[in-house]
């Protein structure tokens, strides 16, 4: 056997190897909800799997509600730091200051947290938000806590109606963010809320996964 193929069977074969290493959060396609949770904080959004032109998806409806489905995982970033996932949204707010309170609604937004357990104050979170009117690339800390920032990685209805797909370093984000070095996170969340405008809003979202690259 060529030694270069013999190494390559080697490195498989090793506990916690990959090559290409890729670690599910939500497998949506697969129909599977398995260690997702819902949390309210107004009314309900309606989160079920629903059949699309691509196969099965995550559908999120939005009636003057806020609640997001999270999944405590810990992710290890020194090893999969790149977050990818795809989205899908029929329009976004119009006229609503994101920066305020009175205007913090989002069509879709994917969000990491890193858990500050007892200490809660070293919570951090990024959320991953299809805006409505910052231009993307735009960073805001959260209208109702400082333990978050948002970053708009999608803005306007320029893209809505279609699938558009999304890859981010969290580990470099974090480190941009918040001025840390932070390995791991603790759990992954997507949330379409529409509370504080009182309107609708409505999202499609594909599967989340972690990579090497």
């Amino acid at each position: 056997m060529h030694r270069r193929t013999f190494c390559c069977l080697l490195l498989l074969c090793l506990p916690g190897a990959s090559l290409a290493e890729r670690l599910a959060v939500g497998d949506f396609s697969a129909g599977d909800l398995a260690g997702w949770a819902e949390k309210s904080f107004v009314g309900n959004t309606r989160y079920r799997i629903v059949e699309d032109t691509t196969g099965k998806v995550l559908q999120a409806e939005s009636t003057a509600s806020a609640s997001g489905l999270w999944r405590k995982i810990r992710i290890d970033l020194t090893r999969t730091p790149y977050l990818h996932w795809s989205w899908r949204i029929d329009q976004t707010f119009s006229g609503n200051d994101e920066r305020s309170k009175a205007g913090d609604d989002y069509p879709a937004r994917v969000y990491v947290v890193v858990d500050g357990g007892l200490f809660f104050w070293r919570t951090r979170a990024v959320n991953y938000v299809w805006s409505s009117n910052q231009p993307v690339g735009t960073r805001w800390p959260n209208a109702f806590t400082d333990h978050a920032v948002m970053l708009a990685v999608r803005s306007g209805s320029a893209d809505s109606g279609r699938w558009v797909r999304e890859r981010r370093d969290v580990r470099a984000d974090l480190q941009r963010l918040f001025g840390e070095k932070i390995d791991h996170i603790d759990a992954v969340a997507v949330m379409t809320d529409s509370d504080n405008t009182g309107g609708r809003a409505e999202a499609l979202y594909g599967d989340i996964y972690f990579a090497a690259e």
